[in-house]
């Protein structure tokens, strides 16, 4: 089952893992200083950000495989 799904919200997501804000940063999202992260999910901003929501799922969850 993954750790991290789309409907958690980033400032969620961050708080799991100091590796997270790297996947974040690769997919260019600065996330850290952006006052959204603390409500807006991971799929609300895939999609601001015209990004594929199952990629950056995928490439978060990595990190706890």
């Amino acid at each position: 089952m993954a750790t991290i799904t789309k409907d958690m919200t980033f400032h969620e997501v961050m708080g799991k893992s100091p590796e997270v804000v790297k996947v974040l940063a690769s997919f260019n999202l600065g996330c850290v200083g952006c006052m959204g992260a603390q409500n807006e999910t991971l799929a609300q901003g895939a999609i601001a950000h015209g990004l594929d929501v199952e990629e950056l799922l995928t490439a978060l969850n990595a990190i706890f495989d």
